[in-house]
């Protein structure tokens, strides 16, 4: 997780707005996903990378909204800390069950893109 939080760190210093960032975060991780969904990709290791990266982004969200300075609202942080929570065990699942990812990362997908496009609505 300390790595991805470097690569969050880094990012935030390039691209200005912390929402429009992890809206760019959400969308890698959907495009990353959706290989494996389309069937692009069978190699098992590129399937548990890609769903290890989004279980990762999500920890980092899930740690972030933990902290006693982020600005959140109560009810927000409760909803992102239960996407966190299915998401995180929605990932160890498909990681235990390789052969069936691609039919069960849609979810996964769509809840990353609905996410980054509130997050831009927002910062615009």
């Amino acid at each position: 997780m300390h790595k991805a939080a470097q690569a969050y760190s880094k990012t935030a210093q390039k691209t200005g707005h912390p929402r429009e960032l992890e809206a760019q975060l959400l969308m890698r991780a959907a495009a990353k996903l959706q290989v494996v969904k389309d069937g692009s990709t069978t190699e098992r290791d590129e399937v548990v990378s890609a769903i290890r990266y989004n279980r990762r982004l999500w920890l980092v969200f899930a740690n972030s909204i933990g902290k006693p300075e982020n600005p959140l609202p109560t009810e927000i942080k409760a909803n992102v800390a239960n996407l966190a929570n299915f998401i995180i065990n929605h990932s160890m699942k498909l990681e235990t069950d390789k052969a069936h990812a691609s039919e069960r990362v849609g979810v996964l997908i769509n809840i990353n893109r609905e996410i980054a496009a509130g997050l831009r609505a927002q910062a615009a």
